[in-house]
């Protein structure tokens, strides 16, 4: 055996082992494909566009019974829980006149009893103060954290 075929075939079985590890991923995010990511993805998307339709009603609804946010501060005169949810949102949402809301999802993982799912967002929005109408944008990362409730999820925490 000539050493071009020996070498052939020790590297045959590595390429096919790199290739049976090959995953396959959501299109347009990088969140490994199976049915259980799916879901959330389609519920988180279905928040995503009550976001873009300033929606209060329908995120309520996506809202758990123990909702409970920090705004991502250490301090607790801006935390608020599942019954100041629906003033904060209509608060944001009162000068808003067109939202555009887009979400690169990162990851989704088992944190304590819940779902974290953790992505990116950009949000471009036109709101009013006074005669002013003007237009925003707006780039950060967030996390949402899910409760499985029957077949479907509640968001915890991250609106």
């Amino acid at each position: 055996m000539n050493k071009a075929v020996f070498t052939l075939l020790l590297l045959l079985p590595i390429a096919l082992a790199a290739t049976g590890c090959h995953k396959d991923y959501i299109p347009n995010t990088e969140i490994e494909d199976n049915d259980e990511n799916r879901e959330v993805v389609a519920f988180c998307e279905r928040y995503r566009h009550a976001v873009e339709d300033l929606n209060v009603g329908l995120l309520l609804s996506l809202a758990s019974p123990r909702y409970f946010d920090n705004s991502g501060t250490s301090t607790g005169d801006d935390d608020f829980d599942r019954a100041g949810l629906e003033q904060v949102l209509v608060e944001r949402f009162k000068s808003v006149k067109a939202m555009r809301y887009e979400i690169k999802y990162r990851d989704i993982y088992e944190c304590e009893s819940l779902l974290c799912v953790d992505y990116s967002y950009t949000m471009s929005f036109q709101y009013t103060i006074g005669d002013t109408t003007k237009w925003s944008n707006k780039t950060a990362d967030n996390r949402l954290e899910l409760e499985r409730v029957d077949d479907s999820f509640l968001v915890v925490s991250g609106m």
